[in-house]
């Protein structure tokens, strides 16, 4: 907390008397942190028209643009449910989070004509959520782009079932 208090030029009363805890100030950065992304994203996605499928494929041009300005150390509801207790409230921000994405995926895959929509959203979870991860671990050389890569290809074979 000090250190937080001394970047943000408070003291660690003020931030005690904002957040009252330790956790909810973690709690806190996180729900500002989905709002941050979910604006980004929403902002991409209705940004593209097209075939079906091109909205689904906006979602990894917001993840790029977020991993390049925003993201640099890994998905920070990932990194929150890795480093936290199972108990801790930040994992219920983290869960609801994904759980929202998934949902977010699963509408734009049954707008786009997907044959299983829930199945395909799962799919590019698991991709968005495998690039979130490699990328800034320098694992793989442009994460975002070849998960997207892969993910036009569950698309198209999605649509053409």
């Amino acid at each position: 907390m000090e250190a937080i208090a001394e970047q943000a030029g408070v003291t660690k009363k003020t931030l005690y008397d904002c957040f009252g805890s330790k956790d909810d100030l973690i709690v806190a950065y996180l729900q500002a942190r989905d709002g941050l992304w979910r604006s980004m994203l929403v902002k991409h996605v209705n940004g593209h028209e097209g075939p079906p499928g091109e909205r689904i494929l906006a979602t990894f041009g917001a993840l790029q643009e977020w991993s390049t300005e925003r993201n640099k150390r890994g998905c920070a509801f990932i990194n929150a449910s890795v480093e936290l207790a199972e108990d801790h409230p930040a994992r219920e921000v983290a869960r609801h989070q994904k759980a929202w994405f998934l949902g977010f995926l699963e509408d734009l895959a049954r707008e786009g004509g997907a044959q299983a929509p829930g199945d395909l959203a799962a799919q590019v979870l698991i991709l968005h959520e495998g690039a979130c991860i490699a990328g800034p671990m320098g694992s793989v050389d442009q994460a975002v782009r070849r998960a997207e890569e892969v993910a036009a290809v569950l698309i198209e074979r999605s649509l053409a079932a």
